[in-house]
């Protein structure tokens, strides 16, 4: 089989392992944020943190929920790494920010962070403290999902198909399922440019 063709197999047949009921439910806890007038925080590293700055836009601009990525501000990333430590820049973020209850944090991440492998404590810190002020958890996990999994709401957790193309699978259908969020009926709000030049077309 080529490899196109196994790549391709192995992402159909995640489509149909993804867990449809626990998409549904984050699609409810992000509907009752925006109603209550909270804010969403969207937490990656790496690939990750590309597609958090990605989807900010896109629950921004069609859902109106008030969005936003820690990564997006590089300045202060990096001081905060460089002054108080890699593992709390996204906890010190969110205390800035004023995170309360009204908020979610949302976790883009392929493990989900590990104190004890020493994988992404940046998002296991954070993940304390949006415990700790009673915000809720959502998260678009790989592998088994780590930390963001046992402390998570709810949590979609990316199926592992093969164990080579961890990595490439999590953060792809990180994109598809936050697509799909922003496309479902209880969060959607403003039409998509080309399908509403489609529709003026008709």
């Amino acid at each position: 089989m080529e490899f196109a063709t196994l790549f391709l197999e192995e992402a159909r047949e995640i489509c149909r392992r993804l867990d449809c009921e626990a998409i549904e439910r984050m699609a409810q806890l992000l509907a009752n944020v925006r109603a209550s007038g909270g804010r969403l925080f969207i937490l990656g590293v790496g690939g990750s943190a590309a597609n958090a700055s990605h989807a900010v836009n896109d629950f921004r601009k069609i859902v109106g929920i008030e969005t936003y990525a820690p990564t997006d501000n590089v300045s202060e990333l990096t001081a905060r790494a460089n002054d108080e430590g890699w593992s709390t820049i996204f906890s010190e973020w969110l205390a800035v920010s004023r995170l309360s209850s009204k908020d979610a944090v949302l976790v883009f991440s392929v493990g989900g962070g590990d104190l004890a492998r020493n994988v992404s404590p940046n998002l296991v810190e954070a993940l304390r403290y949006a415990k700790e002020v009673g915000a809720p958890i959502a998260g678009i996990v790989g592998r088994d999902g780590g930390f963001t999994k046992t402390v998570a709401d709810v949590c979609v957790v990316i199926p592992t198909i093969n164990a080579d193309r961890v990595t490439p699978h999590s953060e792809a259908f990180q994109a598809v399922v936050w697509h799909l969020l922003v496309s479902h009926p209880l969060l959607k709000q403003r039409q998509t440019k080309w399908e509403g030049a489609a529709n003026a077309a008709r």
